[in-house]
């Protein structure tokens, strides 16, 4: 039995459908059965099983988690990510789970700029310490996270950043849910850490050119430094302190280590990576504008 924690969230629901696309059955786990059933289609749901626990309750991620040969691990980045993924790594040792797929990040190290990235670190180390099989996925910026910024483009025309002209590699959540399905599906588990990237990085103003061209009008970069990001993500576009300390983070990451593609998801599915361009082709409503254009 493969369990998916995280099910009803991005990565892990994307993984559920690479699963069920390949046939294989699991036990998807949500606080909110409900609102799994919703996020998930017929076809999926036909394939999974859906089983509410709660990463905060340890007892009852063991009840999940029995009988289960490997678990797939994501959390929604947050305050207490570090301490529900430790909860379930707690689990799967004590529910003698034989692999555990991990999803990390870039730079997940002690002394990493990025505070998610230390904390997965964290998470990490310890599931090296627990004894079980260990394989560790790194994928780079999600692509489905550009959307956030597409009431700006909508808007104005504006794409806002904070990378001095670096370039980020944006991965599909997509190809994230293939390279863990075919972890999940080989015969033994493969281990090591793997990153996980698009076919080509983009910066900021390549990014603004490219949605010119889909849109048919001018998307004009503007780089608002660390702090204008931050005030901007907070005050205009309403985040939460820290996911717009998070995104900023992110974003310098790119400056401080530049990125590069990698070839690790045709290793693992035997395909490349979704294009950039693919994904805003199909997401280009969230960049249309509804009202007026205003340059501003």
């Amino acid at each position: 039995m493969i369990v998916v924690m995280g099910a009803a969230g991005a990565t892990g629901g994307a993984t559920l459908r690479s699963l069920a696309a390949l046939g294989v059955p699991a036990r998807a786990l949500s606080r909110d059965p409900a609102r799994l059933a919703a996020a998930l289609d017929g076809p999926v749901l036909a394939r999974a099983e859906p089983f509410a626990a709660d990463a905060a309750d340890p007892a009852s991620l063991r009840t999940a988690f029995r009988g289960a040969r490997q678990v797939f691990l994501t959390m929604a980045n947050g305050p207490e990510q570090v301490r529900y993924e430790l909860n379930a790594v707690e689990a799967a040792v004590d529910c003698g789970v034989g692999h555990v797929v991990k999803v990390s990040a870039p730079a997940a190290e002690p002394d990493s700029p990025v505070a998610v990235s230390r904390g997965h670190h964290l998470v990490e180390e310890r599931l090296r310490a627990s004894g079980l099989a260990v394989t560790v996925l790194r994928p780079y910026a999600f692509m489905q996270k550009l959307l956030l910024l597409a009431p700006g483009v909508a808007a104005a025309g504006v794409l806002p950043g904070a990378m001095d002209g670096a370039r980020c590699n944006y991965v599909d959540v997509r190809d994230v849910g293939d390279a863990a399905a075919a972890l999940l599906t080989r015969p033994e588990p493969l281990g090591g850490v793997h990153p996980l990237t698009g076919g080509r990085a983009y910066s900021h103003p390549e990014l603004a050119e490219l949605l010119s061209g889909l849109l048919g009008r001018p998307v004009r970069h503007v780089d608002l430094g660390p702090a204008g990001l931050y005030a901007q993500l907070t005050e205009r576009a309403g985040m939460p302190d820290w996911l717009a300390a998070h995104v900023v983070e992110i974003q310098r990451l790119a400056v401080a280590r530049p990125e590069a593609p990698d070839d690790t998801q045709v290793r693992l599915t035997g395909r490349p990576p979704r294009t950039l361009e693919s994904f805003l082709r199909e997401n280009l409503g969230h960049f249309r504008r509804t009202g007026p254009f205003i340059e501003d």
